[in-house]
């Protein structure tokens, strides 16, 4: 698993004021079950959300968390000592190089080579326009928009990585994976301010994009 999930960062005093965080960080296995249940419904949205498509039926997201929490496990002695990163911030991570994982190992060769220098989050970004795509075009139900769903996506696709990369994830982050602006901004490294700035931006483009879509604010008004 790449070594940025234990690397070592600024110790954020925060996460010892949260009582479930803290009892997790003196070492009690019992508090990690539960932060890891306290966020399982999130964690699984960020993994529908991000696995590839030609998974999806395949692989299920329980198989995923369960995986990361096999390994949050293994690696908890790592954030107990350097606190790099707030706790849910941690956990989404470990999930983000499972999933990873997941797709190297069932997809391989098919795969885009995104490089093992970059960064676990990076390497979730690489297919993000496409996954947006794909859930913002399940909505389409109708017989005739079922039929044009390819020639659709790949319009929305190629119009949404046009967008700034920045922009396009903050919206992927906010408005699929439902983060908070403050997460989102921890993910990303930028400041809270600019995380929301960047949002509004976003919302604006991707609405433009949409409009290219026809009866698509049909379908969501309906």
């Amino acid at each position: 698993m790449n070594d940025s999930v234990s690397k070592l960062g600024a110790r954020d005093d925060s996460l010892s004021r949260d009582p479930l965080t803290a009892r997790m960080l003196s070492g009690e296995e019992a508090a990690l079950v539960e932060f890891f249940a306290s966020h399982r419904m999130r964690l699984a949205r960020m993994v529908q959300f991000r696995l590839d498509p030609r998974l999806r039926g395949r692989v299920d997201a329980e198989d995923v968390l369960q995986e990361a929490y096999v390994d949050a496990a293994r690696r908890i002695d790592a954030f107990r000592t350097s606190q790099p990163m707030t706790g849910f911030v941690w956990l989404r991570l470990i999930v983000g190089q499972t999933l990873i994982d997941f797709h190297r190992r069932h997809i391989g060769a098919q795969m885009r080579d995104a490089g093992r220098e970059q960064s676990i989050q990076a390497r979730l970004a690489d297919g993000t326009s496409l996954t947006m795509s794909f859930q913002l075009l399940g909505r389409l139900s109708s017989p005739s928009q079922a039929a044009q769903r390819a020639e659709l996506s790949e319009l929305v696709t190629t119009a949404l990585d046009d967008m700034n990369p920045t922009d396009r994830e903050v919206l992927a982050l906010r408005h699929f994976e439902e983060l908070t602006n403050k997460e989102t901004a921890e993910v990303l490294g930028i400041e809270v301010k600019a995380a929301s700035i960047r949002y509004v931006r976003a919302l604006e483009r991707l609405k433009t994009i949409l409009k290219q879509v026809p009866g698509f604010f049909d379908a969501t008004e309906s």
